[in-house]
């Protein structure tokens, strides 16, 4: 295989920079994804920046090992692309054409390089080959990683999201569960809660599941463990939203939740509101007459 001393690509890229560019761009654009990648304004930019680091690699490293010094512009780079095309949301195929789309153009450079000399060819060809797929393959690899970091983060906001607390009377909160509770979520309920309850001064605080569809044994154990966080904090806990089937369901698993429950959130309330010294009182509709 060629190496630094003797490979022709750094030769290559600063001879035939203006037309390799040219090519190379006209090849992604009309690659599968050609609509996101011609919407990348940034994909000229990222070409051009590319084959720089690219001769700035070749002059400090072996060919294939992009680990050294030499190749940290490159890695940079490499980084930044995959980022940003993993947060425009590119798939990991219109990401690695990136690189991959230069093989043809730098490939017909070399094979015309090296004219009817087969074994110069072959060398330079299989430098080329190596080279940029290590290269590529180190962009798929960041670009899933981004991809990763942009789920978590998103799967983050949807815990905050279908978690809030809120403010049903002065000293009482409430949180409205909906859908499955599991161990972060439940991480989640109990830091909004309990930072609710400091902020409010809450006295009581409502935990509603009557989104939550099914209550099994570690369900139970996480409502269990928001209701101690909250009473620790100074509050009293309230279970509203408990229909038939989950009421069964706990009876028959035998767990002792330890905490009063209501029905329904309304029941909730107006438990939590004799609780503070309040009550709701219903009033006689006024004649029109007294209206008017």
């Amino acid at each position: 295989m060629a190496n630094k001393a003797d490979t022709i690509i750094s030769t290559l890229i600063t001879r035939s920079r203006k037309p390799l560019l040219d090519e190379w761009l006209a090849r992604q654009a009309t690659m599968a994804g050609s609509g996101a990648i011609a919407a990348d304004g940034d994909v000229k930019e990222y070409c051009t920046r590319f084959l720089a680091e690219l001769d700035t690699g070749l002059a400090a490293g072996e060919v294939g090992d992009i680990r050294g010094a030499g190749w940290s512009g490159m890695r940079e780079l490499l980084e930044e692309v995959s980022r940003s095309r993993a947060g425009k949301g590119f798939t990991p195929s219109e990401t690695a054409s990136f690189v991959f789309s230069l093989k043809a153009p730098l490939f017909a450079l070399v094979q015309r390089e090296a004219g009817d000399n087969a074994a110069r060819l072959a060398d330079e060809l299989q430098s080329a080959t190596t080279l940029l797929d290590t290269l590529g393959l180190y962009t798929v690899e960041v670009f899933q990683k981004a991809r990763e970091e942009v789920i978590a983060r998103q799967q983050e906001e949807m815990l905050e999201l279908s978690t809030p607390v809120v403010r049903l009377w002065e000293g009482i909160v409430a949180v409205p569960l909906i859908g499955t509770l599991d161990s972060n979520r439940t991480q989640v309920v109990m830091e909004n809660l309990l930072q609710e309850i400091v902020s409010a001064g809450a006295q009581i605080a409502i935990i509603d599941i009557t989104g939550v569809p099914t209550v099994d044994t570690l369900v139970a154990q996480h409502l269990l463990k928001t209701v101690s966080a909250a009473r620790l904090m100074g509050a009293d806990c309230i279970i509203s939203g408990i229909r038939p089937q989950i009421a069964q369901t706990i009876v028959h698993l035998g767990v002792d939740l330890s905490v009063t429950s209501k029905a329904s959130m309304s029941g909730a309330l107006e438990l939590a509101l004799k609780r503070i010294g309040k009550a709701v009182v219903e009033r006689k509709a006024r004649p029109a007459a007294e209206v008017s």
